[in-house]
C-alpha cells in the first residue's frame, strides 16, 4: 500500500531526570538555606498550598476524603499558573486557583543558562493533616498529558469516585472512537498490550489516569437530574466491600434514505454493573429494540434470516421478528462475570463479544456478530499477554436445523501478544472450529490451553475440524505506529509457488496506520487501512465447520474474496466531536440463479467442495460488485458516565453489482439519520 498516514504519538515521560545544567526554580527565601533548590522548592510550594487552602463548604457538607492532583508551571518570568485539576469540584478548582494567585513572583527555571518553564504534579489531599510525605510534587515534562500514571508516586487513593467501574475487573464497552483514546497513551507506556478487546478497566487505569479522562468534561450541576444526567450514572449503591451502578440506556433514531424508506430505531436498556470484594465484577445488560433501517440494512438483514420464520437477523444484534409488517422486534442480551484472583490471571464467563488485532476490521475475530456465550482466561507476565477463548457458535440455516433446533458449533481459540521490544510487538494466532460429530461434545482435546490445534485435528481425523493460524506485528517508529495481521486458513508450498490461483491457498491480509494528534492538533486522530482476503477462506466442506456466527462472519464483515481500503478520520473538542469514515473495496458474489449455483469464494457458509474452479480464482472473482461508502458523524457526548451522545449521520453507499442478487442490488443510497444513545458497542452498516 503506497499511501500511508503518519502517526503522531506524544512522547510521555513522568520521571524527573536532571542533567547537570537543569535548575529548579527558586523562592528568595531559599537562597540563604543550605538544602537544595529543588527540595526547597518543593517544600516552599507544599507548605504554601496546605497553609493557604480553604475546603470549600460543599466539601465539607458532603464529607469528601480523597486526593487529586494539582498541574501547575512556572513561566519563563517566574509566574505561578494552575494548568488542570482533576477534582469533580468547581469549588475545589476555584480554590486551587485562588490560592496560587496568592504565590510570589520567583527565579524561574533554567536549563543550559537559558530560562525555561517548567511544569510539575502536586497530589493533594482532604483532609488537610492527610498529606503525607508519600505524596510528592515531582516535574513533569512540558506538554505532558496528565492523563497518564506513569512514575507518579500517589499513593493514597481516591475513597469517593463518580466512577467506581475504574478499579474493577469489568470490560470497557468496546467502540472504536473510545479506544482510540485508551489506545493512544496506552501505547506511550511500555510494556502494554492493546490487540485483544475489550480491555478490563484495572488493567488500563494503572496506566490511564480514566478519572481524569472523564473529569476533564465534568460539568458542574447543582441539581440532582443535572448531575444524573451529564455527569453521574443514575443509580450507584455502595458498601464495605460491594457496589453496583444502575444506567438505562437508550438508541432513539429517527431518519430517512432515498429509496422513501422511514427509518428507526427505538432501544430501551438496562445496564446494571458491580463488584464484590476487589477481584470479582459482574455485568448484566438486557435491549428492548424495534427499527426500520436503510432499505439496503433491510434487504441484508432478511437475506441472512434464520430457518424457522422469522423475517430477519439484524447485523450485529440478533435474531428478528416482525414488528407492525415493516419493521423488527429484536431483544438482545448480555452479560458476563469477571474473577481476577492474582495480578497474572483473569477469568470471564459470559455472553457478548471479543475482538483480536489493532484495525478497524480484524481478520482473526471481530465484534460484527451477534453476542455468543463464552469463557476466556487471560494470563498475563512478563512481556506476555495470552489469551483462551472458548466459544458457543450456532448455525441457523434450514439444512442444519433439526426439529427447530439450531446446529450447535464450538470454537476454541488461542492469542499470544508478545512485546519483543518497546517498539516491536508480536502476535500469534489460531484457533479450532468443531461440532458434536460422533457425540463428542465439548472435546477435550481442544481445551488445553497451551496444545498446537493442527496437531490434535490431525490426530482426531481431517474432518474433525477446521484449524486456522495467524501472526500479527505492530511497530512504533517515532511519530509512526504500523500494524498488520496474516491469517491462514489453508495452504499447499507446491502450489503457493506456482502461482496459478490454486483454491486450497486461503489466507487473509491487513496493512494499516494510526496518527494520533495529527499534524499536531490535539484530538485528531486518522487511521488508513487496507483489507485483502481471498476466494474460500474461512469456509469448509463440512458446513457447520465455517467461521460464522448466525448467518454472519466472526471476522471480517465482508466474509471472504474482497479487498477494501479505509480512511478513518475523528477529532473532538470537549463534549463535541466528529467522526468521517471513507470505505473502497471490490467484492466477487455467487449468482445463485438458477443457472450458476457455484460458490466463488466470498460466503463463507457455502461449500467449497460446490467451488467454480480448482485454479485460475483470484479476488474479485464471480458476481464482482464495487463499493464506496461515505460515513460521516457529528454529535455531543451528553454524559461521559454511560457515553450517552447525541448525534446526527449522514451515509452515503454507492453499491455496483454485475447482476443483482435477493440481497443486493445497483444502487445509490442516501441515508440520514438524528438520535441519542447510550454507545456502548460497535454497529456496522459498511458493507
Amino acid at each position: 500500500m503506497k499511501k500511508t498516514i503518519l502517526i503522531v504519538l506524544l512522547s510521555i515521560i513522568f520521571q524527573s531526570v536532571f542533567s547537570q545544567s537543569e535548575k529548579y526554580p527558586v523562592f528568595k527565601s531559599c537562597d540563604s538555606l543550605t538544602i537544595s533548590a529543588k527540595d526547597c522548592f518543593k517544600n516552599q510550594v507544599t507548605e504554601a498550598v496546605i497553609s493557604e487552602f480553604k475546603i470549600p463548604k460543599i466539601v465539607k457538607t458532603e464529607n469528601y476524603k480523597g486526593t487529586f492532583n494539582i498541574v501547575f508551571l512556572v513561566s519563563k518570568v517566574g509566574h505561578f499558573k494552575v494548568i488542570y485539576v482533576n477534582t469533580p469540584y468547581k469549588e475545589i478548582k476555584e480554590e486551587v486557583i485562588r490560592v496560587f494567585n496568592t504565590f510570589p513572583t520567583i527565579k524561574s527555571a533554567q536549563y543550559n543558562n537559558h530560562t525555561i518553564e517548567m511544569q510539575f504534579v502536586f497530589p493533594f489531599s482532604i483532609p488537610l493533616n492527610s498529606n503525607s510525605e508519600e505524596e510528592k510534587l515531582v516535574e513533569i515534562q512540558k506538554n505532558t498529558p496528565t492523563i497518564l500514571r506513569k512514575e507518579i508516586p500517589i499513593k493514597s487513593i481516591q475513597k469517593t469516585t463518580l466512577y467506581p467501574e475504574h478499579k474493577s475487573e469489568l470490560n470497557i464497552p468496546y467502540t472504536n472512537m473510545e479506544y482510540n483514546r485508551y489506545d493512544y497513551y496506552l501505547n506511550q507506556a511500555n510494556n502494554t498490550h492493546t490487540s485483544v478487546k475489550p480491555y478490563i478497566y484495572s488493567e488500563v487505569d494503572k496506566t490511564v489516569d480514566l478519572d481524569a479522562l472523564k473529569n476533564q468534561y465534568f460539568k458542574p450541576k447543582k441539581s440532582w437530574l443535572g448531575r444524573k444526567l451529564f455527569n453521574e450514572h443514575m443509580g450507584y449503591v455502595k458498601g464495605k466491600d460491594y457496589w453496583f451502578t444502575i444506567d438505562p440506556g437508550i438508541d432513539l433514531q429517527t431518519g430517512n434514505d432515498n429509496k422513501g424508506t422511514k427509518t428507526y430505531n427505538n432501544t430501551r436498556s438496562i445496564h446494571i454493573n458491580g463488584a464484590i470484594g476487589k477481584n470479582l465484577s459482574f455485568s448484566t445488560s438486557f435491549y428492548e429494540s424495534q427499527g426500520r433501517f436503510a432499505d439496503y440494512v433491510n434487504r441484508y438483514a432478511e437475506s441472512i434470516r434464520p430457518d424457522g420464520g422469522n423475517p430477519a437477523i439484524i447485523p450485529g444484534r440478533g435474531i428478528a421478528k416482525d414488528f407492525n409488517g415493516n419493521a423488527y422486534d429484536y431483544p438482545v442480551a448480555e452479560a458476563y462475570i469477571s474473577y481476577t484472583p492474582t495480578k497474572h490471571f483473569n477469568f470471564q464467563f459470559g455472553r457478548g463479544k471479543n475482538f483480536i488485532g489493532d484495525g478497524y476490521r480484524s481478520l482473526f475475530l471481530s465484534d460484527v456478530a451477534s453476542p455468543y456465550p463464552y469463557f476466556k482466561v487471560t494470563t498475563t507476565f512478563w512481556k506476555i499477554k495470552y489469551t483462551n477463548l472458548l466459544m458457543w457458535m450456532q448455525d441457523v440455516r434450514p439444512e442444519l436445523t433439526v426439529d427447530g433446533a439450531y446446529k450447535q458449533k464450538f470454537m476454541a481459540m488461542h492469542y499470544l501478544d508478545w512485546n519483543v521490544t518497546k517498539k516491536l510487538n508480536l502476535g500469534f494466532f489460531e484457533t479450532v472450529i468443531w461440532d458434536d460429530t460422533n457425540n463428542r461434545g465439548l472435546d477435550v482435546n481442544y481445551l488445553n490451553p497451551l496444545i498446537f490445534y493442527n496437531s490434535i485435528e490431525f490426530s482426531t481425523g481431517s474432518r474433525a475440524g477446521n484449524t486456522l493460524l495467524g501472526v500479527s506485528l505492530k511497530y512504533k517508529l517515532k511519530n509512526m505506529l504500523f500494524y498488520s495481521q496474516f491469517l491462514l486458513d489453508d495452504f499447499k508450498g507446491s502450489e503457493m509457488t506456482k502461482n496459478n490461483g490454486w483454491w486450497g491457498n486461503k489466507n487473509g491480509i491487513q496493512l494499516g496506520v494510526k496518527y494520533y494528534n495529527a499534524f499536531n492538533i490535539k484530538n485528531l486522530f486518522l487511521q488508513a487501512e487496507y483489507n485483502s482476503v481471498r476466494p474460500y477462506t474461512y469456509s469448509h466442506d463440512e458446513l457447520n465447520y465455517n467461521f460464522g456466527h448466525d448467518n454472519q462472519p466472526l471476522a471480517h464483515l465482508w466474509g471472504a474474496n474482497f479487498k477494501e481500503f479505509i480512511g478513518i478520520a475523528n477529532y473532538s473538542i470537549d463534549r463535541l466531536y466528529a467522526n468521517v469514515k471513507i470505505v473502497v473495496g471490490k467484492k466477487g458474489f455467487d449468482f445463485n440463479n438458477g443457472t450458476d449455483n457455484f460458490s466463488y469464494g466470498g460466503n463463507v457458509f457455502a461449500d467449497n467442495d460446490n467451488r467454480v474452479s480448482d485454479y485460475g480464482n483470484n479476488i474479485g472473482q464471480g458476481n464482482k460488485v464495487t463499493i464506496f461508502i461515505g460515513d460521516f458523524q457529528t454529535g455531543y457526548l451528553v454524559n461521559p458516565a454511560t457515553n450517552l451522545k447525541l448525534f446526527v449521520n449522514f451515509t452515503y453507499r454507492n453499491f455496483d453489482i454485475n447482476q443483482p442478487t435477493n440481497a443486493f442490488e445497483t444502487s445509490n443510497s442516501t441515508w440520514i439519520s438524528i438520535g441519542l444513545k447510550t454507545d456502548l458497542f460497535n454497529w456496522y452498516f459498511d458493507f
